[in-house]
C-alpha cells in the first residue's frame, strides 16, 4: 500500500506526539536549510526529538520521505486563471516560486510523476482548464510546460549555488570572463555568437523566463487552434 493510503500508527500516549506532518515538515526544515544532504531519517528523528526507529512506523524510508516532502510542496502550487493559457502560465510560475522558496525541489523534479495528493490536485487543476484541448493533446502540453519549467529552474538553482560556492555573482563572473571572450572573439572563429553576446538585450532571469514561456505558450496556441 502506498504511504499515501497507508493508514497512521495508532496515537500513544508518548511524550512527544508524532505524525507523518510533522515529520515532513522537520524534514522540508533541513532540506531548506542545508538541501538534501541534510536530510535522513536520524536526522529528522534528531530535531523532533525522538529516536529514530518511531520514525518507521510512519515512513517506510527515505524514498517515502522524499516523496512526501515533494508532495507537501506541491500543495504551495495551485494553478489559477481564467482559460488554458492563464493557468499554464500560472503553473509554470508557482513551480518555479516554489523552487526557489524550496532548493532541493529541483533535484527531485521530473521522472515519474509524482502521485499524492497535493500533487493530483495540481495536475486536476490544470487539466480541467485543458478541457477545450484535444484529449490527446492534453498530456503532451502539461508536459511541455513541465519540461521548460524544470530545465529554467535548474539552471536558477545551479547559479545559485555556484554563486554562494564562489562569492561571484553573475555580473562579477561574466565581468571576470569578458577578457577572454574578447580575445576569442577578436579571432573571428564565433561571429553570429560574438554578435549576440554584444549586441542582444542582456535579460535578467525573471524576464529570460517570461520570455521562453511566451515563446512555448505562443506555440502551444497555434498547434492547438489548427
Amino acid at each position: 500500500m502506498l504511504v499515501w493510503e497507508r493508514p497512521e500508527p495508532p496515537e500513544r500516549p508518548v511524550p512527544a506526539p508524532l505524525n507523518r506532518e510533522k515529520i515532513v515538515r522537520a524534514a522540508i526544515r533541513l532540506a531548506d536549510a542545508d538541501g538534501l544532504e541534510a536530510v535522513s531519517l536520524r536526522k529528522v528523528a534528531t530535531a523532533l526529538g525522538v529516536g529514530p526507529m518511531r520514525l518507521y512506523g510512519y515512513i517506510a524510508g527515505k524514498e517515502e520521505l522524499l516523496d512526501l516532502m515533494v508532495d507537501a510542496v506541491y500543495a504551495e502550487i495551485r494553478p489559477v486563471g481564467d482559460g488554458w493559457r492563464e493557468v499554464l502560465r500560472s503553473l509554470a510560475e508557482t513551480t518555479r516560486r516554489a523552487a526557489h522558496e524550496h532548493e532541493w525541489l529541483a533535484d527531485l523534479l521530473g521522472g515519474r510523476p509524482q502521485l499524492g495528493p497535493h500533487a493530483l490536485a495540481r495536475g486536476e487543476a490544470v487539466v480541467a482548464a485543458l478541457h477545450d484541448v484535444d484529449t490527446d493533446a492534453v498530456m503532451p502540453v502539461v508536459t511541455a510546460v513541465d519540461a521548460y519549467v524544470i530545465g529554467a529552474v535548474r539552471r536558477e538553482v545551479a547559479d545559485r549555488r555556484a554563486e554562494r560556492a564562489t562569492g561571484m555573482d553573475e555580473r562579477r563572473w561574466q565581468a571576470s570572463l569578458g577578457p577572454y571572450l574578447e580575445r576569442t572573439f577578436a579571432t573571428g572563429r564565433f561571429p553570429a555568437l560574438a554578435t549576440v553576446v554584444r549586441d542582444a538585450a542582456h535579460l535578467d532571469a525573471d524576464e529570460t523566463f517570461r520570455m521562453g514561456l511566451d515563446f512555448l505558450l505562443d506555440g502551444v496556441e497555434a498547434r492547438i487552434s489548427r
